[in-house]
């Protein structure tokens, strides 16, 4: 099956649509270089559909993230952003001093993660995360 079959599925049994929107924001996210936010979402698909309105944008985020097509995470610049699950699982490195941001290999966490789970019963979701404190320019 093919991507958008696969989500239409998943959202088809939750009972919602795989709607023009629902899509077109999808394909922006997958689209995207990097981590995007709601609002540059909204701006790259009002040029395509300019009837769209924000709250929708944020309504199929939260749809997205719990079907698991998107995961979300807070850079510390007061804006939530978003990554398409397809491009794999990384971690960030953010400086709060320059606002550099270094992609951190999931490898690097899963230490933490199992001694999370052996010292506390824990097992910790560690799919997207970012670990705030200071690059190396500016230590």
């Amino acid at each position: 099956m093919n991507h958008s079959g696969d989500i239409s599925s998943k959202l088809r049994r939750r009972g919602y649509r795989l709607t023009p929107q629902r899509m077109m924001i999808l394909e922006a996210v997958e689209a995207a270089d990097g981590h995007i936010s709601a609002d540059e979402i909204y701006a790259r698909v009002c040029d395509r559909y300019p009837h769209l309105n924000i709250s929708t944008v944020y309504r199929t985020f939260e749809l997205l993230k719990e079907l698991g097509l998107v995961t979300e995470t807070d850079m510390g610049d007061g804006r939530v952003r978003y990554h398409s699950i397809r491009k794999g699982h990384h971690h960030h490195l953010v400086c709060q001093n320059c606002g550099c941001i270094i992609d951190l290999d999931e490898a690097v966490l899963l230490p933490l993660k199992d001694a999370l789970f052996r010292d506390y019963g824990f097992d910790a979701d560690l799919k997207h995360l970012a670990i705030f404190g200071r690059c190396s320019k500016c230590r």
